[in-house]
């Protein structure tokens, strides 16, 4: 559906400009004399070819949603008017997609919409989490509060995101370098020693037959176990996608040794935090739970959340559900039970989530500790085995010559 920009004035004599979706210039005509605007000007909006490059300024990153918001709450709350903040932040943002973002946002609050409700109308840049936050915060009064709530929320939640990624990063780049430095062992140094040992006609070792046939498998499967590797993480990627297949996944992810106790912490924060910070905002416990278990991350906590959402739909506690689904810690139920029953829910959940930035801190610093050492030996073992593998022959061969 085409697209035209306005420019009106409303009832109380106010310029006002903004953008309409309509099939003609008549409808949006039509649709400013419902909202109570006499237009000045209608006219299409000019379609501008952007050039975009993959992976370049396609989206908004999390860090420039976190600034635009504590930028904006402190604006707010320096009495500037919305529309101003809008406009001053969308002029200075040096992202053209938020930018442009930006834009229909302040168009749009400046047409008649409510703050809420334009960005509800940029999904791709701010999730439901946030605009049921910004709404809240609209109707009681208290955006600039809630404002700052959530780049509290936002920046908090790019800590936790660092942190799984860091201690994730590290031994995977580890295990790969350790698994290109054994291939390329095998495809071009092996062989070298292995043409070398044929043209002496030495009686090789069984640990020397070992890895040469180890070395000719590879050479020549190399490609195909390439291939079927490309293959299987495809596939993973297509499982993933369907809900048996991200179901199974996701609860392998929080029962598997070292990594699955990390995982669980992460979900036990990200959904503390979250409820938490939607609650102590205003947002109703129901919509809450919505908000957070489509924000889980993983299918096993998001059908415990929802769970839990039924459970009090019917009248119960939050704390029934979630114990029996057996994702969240006993202590971590306690202590919502508590403050379920003192009053004090949003407050309690917000320890709980400090508490689990901590054990997650604590668990990547773990996790690094012990990997180092079991990736040493590996490759201690490992590459330490075929070199002395490869130059027992040698020992051999000079023992013979020396005698």
């Amino acid at each position: 559906m085409p697209t035209f920009t306005y420019r009106g004035r409303n009832q109380t004599g106010r310029v006002v400009a903004g953008r309409v979706e309509a099939t003609t210039t008549e409808a949006v005509i039509a649709t400013l004399r419902q909202q109570r605007i006499f237009p000045l000007s209608v006219k299409p909006q000019s379609k501008s070819i952007e050039l975009k490059i993959p992976g370049f300024g396609g989206g908004v990153k999390t860090k420039d949603l976190a600034v635009f918001t504590r930028q904006l709450a402190t604006m707010i709350d320096a009495g500037l008017p919305l529309v101003q903040c809008l406009d001053i932040l969308a002029s200075q943002q040096p992202n053209k997609q938020f930018k442009k973002t930006l834009t229909e946002i302040r168009d749009g609050v400046e047409g008649g919409s409510t703050f809420a409700a334009a960005l509800r109308r940029q999904p791709k840049a701010f999730s439901s989490l946030y605009v049921n936050m910004v709404e809240a915060g609209e109707t009681g009064g208290l955006l600039d509060t809630i404002l700052n709530r959530l780049a509290v929320y936002i920046e908090k939640a790019m800590a936790l995101r660092r942190k799984v990624k860091g201690a994730m990063i590290y031994p995977s780049t580890i295990v790969v370098v350790a698994i290109a430095v054994v291939i390329f062992l095998l495809v071009f140094v092996i062989p070298t020693f292995a043409s070398f040992f044929q043209n002496a006609g030495v009686e090789l070792p069984l640990p020397t037959r070992i890895v040469m046939a180890i070395s000719v498998f590879v050479q020549a499967y190399l490609f195909v176990g390439i291939g079927l590797l490309i293959a299987g993480i495809v596939s993973l990627r297509f499982t993933y996608k369907t809900e048996k297949g991200r179901r199974t996944i996701d609860l392998l992810l929080l029962r598997v040794p070292i990594f699955g106790p990390l995982f669980r912490k992460v979900a036990v924060a990200k959904f503390t935090r979250t409820l938490g910070t939607l609650v102590a905002s205003g947002v109703p416990i129901l919509d809450g739970l919505d908000i957070t278990a489509k924000t889980a991350g993983n299918k096993i906590v998001e059908e415990a959340i929802m769970k839990t959402r039924v459970s009090i739909a019917e009248g119960k506690t939050i704390a029934e559900p979630l114990q029996s689904s057996g994702v969240f810690p006993p202590m971590v139920v306690q202590m919502i039970s508590v403050g379920e029953q003192s009053g004090a829910l949003d407050s309690m959940l917000e320890k709980i989530a400090d508490f689990y930035d901590a054990e997650v801190d604590q668990a990547v610093a773990n996790l690094t500790a012990l990997i180092e050492p079991v990736l040493m030996v590996f490759l201690g073992v490992v590459i330490g085995g075929m070199l002395v593998a490869m130059y027992l022959p040698i020992f051999k061969l000079v023992t013979v010559i020396g005698q």
